[in-house]
């Protein structure tokens, strides 16, 4: 019984970010999401009591995807930059793999502020951005002066900037830009079209962050990645949510 119970659950997750993420978070009804869960509204009732907790069980399981996916990239030995690369790849592929990213997504932007929110997805992708940056630059991947350098020693030469200020900057440019992946996805970019552009921004923002003769030793394109076909929907209902 408790097993059916927690495969409801997922069921409903799943469905609530499909229909989040097509209609909105307004637009989608429970009893649209009760009915695409092939689930009664009681049933759904059960499990959460409003719409709103639903949409945080939906961003749950996006904050939850990204720390694995992060985790993962970590243990694997790459750099921190590099995982960072990666970790956009990841992205620009569970967009349209996984609902409950781009479902993420559009919660955030739609209940930003919204007293009873408790998720925030966006805010999660951001600072996992900017931490993983960080890492680069104390590890010494990125010539922006360290936390050693705060007093301004080591700024580069001309360029008028002490490294606190140089590395404000390269935060900025970095997340502004991988923040425009998602806005890539949501107009209807293939995942191949996609997964081209992130290589090509990352061709740009890699002389700039490392200079022009490190950036050949970084990696821009994702790693080859099973082809998933039909499975992430049952893998998600086969899952912990």
């Amino acid at each position: 019984m408790q097993e059916r119970s927690e495969r409801t659950r997922r069921r409903l997750v799943f469905a609530g970010a499909e229909l989040f993420h097509r209609s909105g978070y307004a637009n989608a009804t429970l009893g649209e999401i009760a009915g695409a869960a092939g689930v009664t509204k009681g049933a759904l009732y059960f499990h959460f009591a409003s719409k709103d907790e639903l949409a945080d069980a939906v961003q749950r399981r996006g904050c939850r995807l990204l720390r694995e996916a992060v985790r993962g990239l970590n243990e694997s030995g790459v750099s921190p930059l590099q995982a960072l690369i990666d970790a956009t790849h990841w992205l620009a592929r569970t967009l349209h793999e996984e609902p409950a990213i781009p479902a993420s997504f559009r919660i955030t932007k739609e209940c930003g502020g919204h007293p009873s929110a408790q998720q925030d997805f966006q805010g999660a992708w951001l600072a996992t951005v900017s931490d993983l940056l960080r890492m680069a630059r104390d590890t010494g991947e990125l010539p922006l002066g360290g936390p050693a350098d705060e007093a301004g020693d080591g700024a580069a030469e001309g360029d008028g900037l002490s490294p606190a200020e140089r590395w404000e900057s390269a935060e900025a440019l970095v997340a502004a830009a991988v923040c425009g992946i998602e806005v890539l996805s949501g107009t209807g970019l293939s995942y191949g079209e996609l997964r081209r552009k992130v290589a090509a921004l990352w061709g740009l923002l890699l002389p700039s962050l490392v200079g022009r003769a490190c950036s050949g030793e970084y990696r821009t394109d994702a790693r080859e990645a099973p082809e998933s076909g039909g499975v992430c929907a049952y893998e998600f209902l086969g899952s912990g949510v």
